[in-house]
């Protein structure tokens, strides 16, 4: 958990040059990785796994910077869509270019350490079924 506060801690600092938070780093990644570039509100709360009201804030704080806009959902009357903006998505690879540049904290690791990282890693999220697996491989 440590490691983890202190990873995030890095990475808000990184995405803050880009007027962002990680939470709303990784809200405009989750939207522009959707295939549409847009989901309904209740799909971002459930894939960033956080309450659906911090899920509305982090939009709602995204929305006023110009990076996502938010309609009806034409499949639900009562639920809303985000979508990501062009401003958004250049404001998303801008900041996922720092955070590369970075190496996303883990720069002191060797690429066989990262590869035994991610082995680790990869057996809790299996067993913790967070997603998947099928021969081999994995659907996230």
């Amino acid at each position: 958990m440590r490691v983890q506060q202190l990873l995030l801690s890095e990475f808000d600092g990184i995405v803050g040059v880009h007027g962002l938070t990680f939470a709303r780093y990784e809200a405009l990644v989750l939207l522009a990785f959707s295939g549409s570039g847009q989901l309904p509100m209740s799909k971002v709360g459930e894939r960033l796994m956080v309450h659906p009201t911090s899920a509305t804030n982090i939009v709602q704080r995204l929305e006023a910077q110009g990076l996502v806009a938010r309609q009806p959902n034409p499949h639900d009357g009562r639920g809303t869509l985000a979508s990501i903006t062009d401003s958004g998505r250049e404001v998303m690879e801008a900041a996922t270019a720092d955070l590369v540049a970075g190496g996303f904290g883990m720069d002191m690791l060797t690429a066989d350490e990262h590869d035994q990282l991610f082995a680790l890693l990869r057996k809790v999220r299996v067993a913790r079924q967070d997603f998947a697996e099928s021969e081999g491989s994995s659907v996230y």
